[in-house]
């Protein structure tokens, strides 16, 4: 008895191959970015919260610069908004009172007269320093480099006696090239670790290029470096700026009260002996604040540039 079966069929090995090589049906995944618009949502309110929260010193001192002396020193300055159309309480005499009355004007312009060349100055030796640490071999160089950097961890206040007894001894104390030099010196360890920094990320190729076509180090570092320098420049000239601009400490040693006042010092005074006129201090300050803010915005795009060159390699 014959019996008779089924063929199997045969499986071409192609088809196997194929039939392997196909990956299993899945669930459809949840689309991208479904959950996230919530999530951006409350970092956005989380973070518009932590920046009212930070400001709320700062909208208070700017009311009270508006405010008549009495209602100053007997109200806070959140009872404004209880009436906030009530123009009896506030204004501008405050302003005009420091402005006219207390030397603010003659201090805004010490303070621009001790600012920028304090800025210029460390700016264009560091600039020098950097491209001979990055782009010229001399013996010692990575050695004197690390003990410029080293330079971070001394105190600035550890040099303030010896600078006032050398300063005296030339006869230069309660001058400007007194905090010149002071801040100069200060903020040129800083200086010359950012820009060389900096420089470093720079490609080797121009600068070899350069020196084949027979250029100087002089071209080289005014013609390529410097132009490609920019944002290193900038980030530092803010840092420094704005630590010049603020400071008291070296202001007030070296140069004190006076016709050559710069604005802290001049804010300094405002205040009586009873710690009575606080008005007037909160509209100096809002005076002083303008030109630390005028300076970051129109730098700020070379800030984080400049800070975060060289940071990372490859």
């Amino acid at each position: 008895m014959t019996t008779s079966s089924t063929p199997t069929p045969t499986a071409v090995p192609g088809e196997v191959k194929d039939r392997e090589a196909t990956p299993e049906l899945k669930a459809p995944k949840k689309p991208a970015g479904l959950g996230q618009g919530r999530a951006n949502w409350v970092v956005k309110v989380a973070l518009l919260l932590l920046c009212l929260l930070w400001l709320i010193p700062t909208i208070g001192l700017l009311i009270t610069s508006f405010r008549p002396a009495d209602a100053a020193a007997s109200t806070g300055w959140w009872t404004v908004f209880a009436n906030p159309l009530d123009f009896t309480q506030w204004t501008i005499q405050n302003y005009r009172e420091v402005l006219t009355e207390n030397g603010m004007g003659n201090a805004f312009i010490n303070s621009f007269a001790v600012s920028l060349p304090s800025t210029i100055i460390p700016i264009m030796i560091a600039a020098f320093a950097a491209y001979a640490f990055t782009f010229m071999e001399f013996k010692g160089r990575d050695v004197i480099f690390v003990v410029v950097v080293g330079l971070l961890v001394i105190p600035n206040q550890v040099a303030l006696v010896p600078l006032l007894r050398i300063y005296g001894d030339i006869g230069i104390n309660g001058t400007f090239p007194a905090v010149w030099l002071a801040h100069a010196g200060f903020g040129m360890p800083l200086a010359i670790y950012l820009l060389r920094n900096y420089m470093a990320g720079l490609p080797r190729a121009i600068v070899e290029s350069a020196k084949v076509d027979g250029a100087s180090h002089w071209s080289i570092f005014w013609r390529l470096i410097i132009p490609m320098s920019v944002p290193a420049l900038a980030a530092f000239a803010i840092f420094q700026f704005l630590w010049t601009w603020n400071d008291l400490l070296i202001a007030l040693l070296f140069i004190g009260s006076g016709p050559n006042e710069v604005v802290t010092v001049n804010l300094a005074s405002l205040i009586g002996s009873q710690g009575q006129n606080w008005q007037l201090l909160t509209a100096g300050a809002f005076i002083s604040m303008t030109v630390p803010l005028l300076v970051f915005v129109s730098l700020q795009r070379y800030f984080i540039r400049g800070l975060t060159a060289g940071s990372v390699k490859g």
